[in-house]
């Protein structure tokens, strides 16, 4: 059933698109390519400010291109990174580990939090949402004193758990599995259960494949969220802080080291945009197929 509502839609698509006229194909392709290079234009001029000479970086009128490229912002980025104190190795495995731990366990608790919420009728499931609508609106700034206070109160300030627990109960993320699972049809899980599946299998065999969309989605956000962490209110140990706070500590010399400022900048968009370029193709996929009604 699933594959023949797909296979309508993009024979539907098709003749649209056949229909459209030359000239319609040519302003929308136009408009697309417009705002396509609207957004990619900072992360264009990040990558050549990076190569830009001092005396160029200065330059008013800004330039959008490179005179004389030099890699020297990078070679003196690695030549201070490598007279740390502490090896930034300590620093770059402190990320990948609250970045991976945090991306992990935020998906499995929002999911499992999000499928009683979407798919089981209780008494204050509407209210519990709504709360957590409300959630959305505190920015990180508002809920940090709190965060603070709770994980003082546990003991785990200057720890890893500090960074990573709090990541669990990301409210945006049991927002987006709950919006995703609700668009899943009943009958596929009572199908499921009358074929002898209990919940938890349900849930891991039936559900979670079919919001494959969300959770992608949200391991782009909460990639982008955790990698830019920059840990200075909870870890105090030099030995736990995140590459985010060792690379902010070199930027602090000012006009100095601006050019070292501009490959830092390229240097941490890298995980980020790899991750999302990564996911990119499956994210559009599994949204457009996931979760089809009947």
């Amino acid at each position: 059933m699933k594959e023949v509502v797909i296979k309508k839609r993009r024979r539907k698509l098709f003749h649209v698109k056949q229909s459209r006229s030359v000239g319609g194909n040519i302003f929308v392709f136009s408009l697309l390519a417009l705002l396509g290079v609207f957004t990619a234009f900072p992360l264009y001029l990040s990558i050549v400010n990076s190569f830009k000479p001092l005396n160029e970086l200065w330059v008013f009128p800004p330039r959008f291109y490179v005179i004389s490229p030099t890699f020297k912002n990078y070679i003196d980025l690695f030549t201070m990174m490598s007279n740390s104190t502490i090896p930034f190795s300590r620093y770059l495995f402190n990320t990948v580990l609250i970045t991976a731990v945090g991306t992990f366990g935020q998906i499995i608790f929002a999911s499992m939090c999000a499928y009683p919420l979407a798919k089981h009728k209780f008494p204050g499931a509407k209210i519990y949402f709504k709360i957590i609508i409300l959630s959305l609106m505190f920015s990180p700034a508002v809920t940090a004193i709190p965060n603070f206070l709770t994980m003082a109160k546990i003991g785990w300030i200057d720890t890893y758990f500090a960074l990573i627990v709090p990541v669990f109960g990301s409210s945006l993320g049991l927002y987006l599995m709950k919006q995703f699972m609700e668009q899943i049809h009943d009958s596929m899980l009572e199908a499921a259960r009358i074929d002898g599946a209990n919940e938890w299998q349900t849930f891991w065999k039936i559900v979670m494949p079919l919001v494959k969309g969300a959770w992608l989605t949200l391991i782009v956000f909460s990639v982008q969220a955790l990698w830019a962490v920059a840990s200075t209110n909870m870890i105090y140990s030099e030995n736990l802080k995140t590459l985010n706070y060792a690379l902010g500590q070199i930027m602090l010399a000012g006009i100095a080291r601006a050019g070292v400022a501009t490959a830092i900048v390229v240097v941490m968009m890298i995980v980020p945009i790899t991750t999302f370029i990564v996911t990119q193709s499956k994210v559009i996929e599994t949204m457009a197929s996931a979760g089809i009604k009947e």
